[in-house]
């Protein structure tokens, strides 16, 4: 029996060559509005991490009350 494939055949890897779609890139202008919301303090307040909640209702409650929070001057 043959095997399926040839063992002879050297096969390179390309990684990291996928660029992303046009839809998907952000323009100059996009990222320097984004900069500047962020500046103007009207971004979102939470900060990175993973956050464990018992229930998608806690989860839900605790994303509106960080969303809904006025900042503190």
């Amino acid at each position: 029996m043959e095997p399926a494939y040839n063992n002879e055949e050297l096969i390179g890897k390309t990684i990291g060559k996928r660029r992303p779609s046009a839809v998907l890139q952000s323009t100059p202008l996009e990222t320097a509005s984004n900069r500047h919301w962020r500046h103007a303090g009207l971004g979102l307040r939470i900060k990175r991490g993973v956050y464990r909640f018992h229930s998608h209702e806690e989860a839900d409650q605790w994303l509106m009350d960080h969303l809904t929070q006025t900042p503190a001057n």
